[in-house]
């Protein structure tokens, strides 16, 4: 009974989530038309913030709780899950065009804060692997940085944008965004919960959950959101959105949770974030291939295969 309740919790918490994030992005994208943003802008920062509050959420909570093999396992899976299911799903679904600032710029970004992960948790300035107090400062001054970056972005984009908004209403695109927000934080929250409860029940390992049901989980905000936005052609969010999250989950949410207690690293983990480092590197090179700038339909398709076979390999690594 205490099972099936899980199930319906966790039905609940994916439908909260697919509406959420068409909300957010209609209601975004339109905002982003009205005022002259960017929607790029729009996708690394509101859209982005929006789809990493269940990760927040969930590592503060786990921070507080001393269990740090999910907070670090959360951060590190929803990432590699953000380009290789996410990306590789939004690609199949439609050829991403890749702005020439995505490409020498955020994506470059995104790499360097996986970098400087790695940097921090095997070396930085203890003895032990651990992520301290002093390095999740500099992980949030980087966040800082990056902030800087995108509004100066806004501030100086000259680009006319002749497309019309969904909405003419800019408080009807407000309430969309807030209300999209929250549907996408109380639907990662009731996924999670449902999925890790079911997990336990079936014995499975802390480490194991947190690199697949809970990193999967508190990613489907990101999957929904880049999904929907790129049935709707907007890949500009579709984008932003995967790279504004993993530069928001290293930066700041792995910031924010080291600063409340210092994170333990286990060497293990190296393996994921060269993943991840990888898998960052491969959305850079092939945009040079035959159509430049695009994430095409056959490199999703190898994106979502590398996917499951890192999924099979936590499952025997678990």
């Amino acid at each position: 009974m205490e099972i099936f309740l899980n199930f319906i919790l966790l039905i609940i918490g994916l439908v909260l989530v697919i509406k959420g994030a068409d909300f957010l992005v209609d209601g975004s994208s339109s905002l982003a038309i009205k005022m002259g943003v960017p929607q790029l802008v729009i996708g690394l920062t509101i859209v982005a913030f929006g789809t990493s509050m269940p990760e927040l959420v969930v590592n503060l909570s786990a921070s507080f709780d001393g269990k740090n093999e999910i907070v670090l396992g959360n951060i590190l899976g929803s990432c590699i899950y953000n380009i290789l299911l996410i990306l590789g799903i939004a690609a199949i679904i439609t050829p991403l065009t890749i702005q020439s600032s995505t490409k020498w710029k955020e994506i470059p970004m995104a790499f360097g804060s996986v970098v400087l992960l790695f940097i921090l948790a095997n070396t930085g300035f203890t003895k032990d692997l651990f992520v301290t107090r002093f390095e999740s400062i500099l992980l949030l001054i980087g966040f800082a940085l990056f902030m800087w970056y995108t509004i100066h972005m806004a501030i100086n984009d000259n680009s006319d944008n002749c497309e019309e908004p969904k909405y003419s209403s800019s408080f009807k695109s407000i309430l969309l965004i807030i209300l999209g927000l929250i549907a996408l934080m109380l639907g990662g929250k009731f996924t999670v919960d449902g999925a890790v409860n079911i997990a336990e029940k079936l014995k499975v390992s802390e480490k194991l959950i947190a690199l697949t049901i809970v990193s999967i989980g508190t990613s489907l905000p990101e999957l929904a959101t880049s999904a929907v936005a790129a049935y709707k052609k907007q890949a500009d969010i579709a984008v932003g959105n995967v790279i504004g999250s993993n530069i928001f989950n290293i930066l700041l949410v792995l910031g924010l949770s080291s600063v409340t207690t210092p994170i333990a690293y286990p060497a293990v983990l190296n393996f994921d974030i060269l993943l991840l480092a990888v898998a960052t590197l491969f959305l850079f090179g092939v945009t040079f291939i035959k159509k430049k700038n695009v994430v095409g339909r056959p490199a999703g398709i190898i994106l979502v295969i590398t996917a499951v076979i890192y999924t099979v390999y936590l499952i025997f690594r678990g």
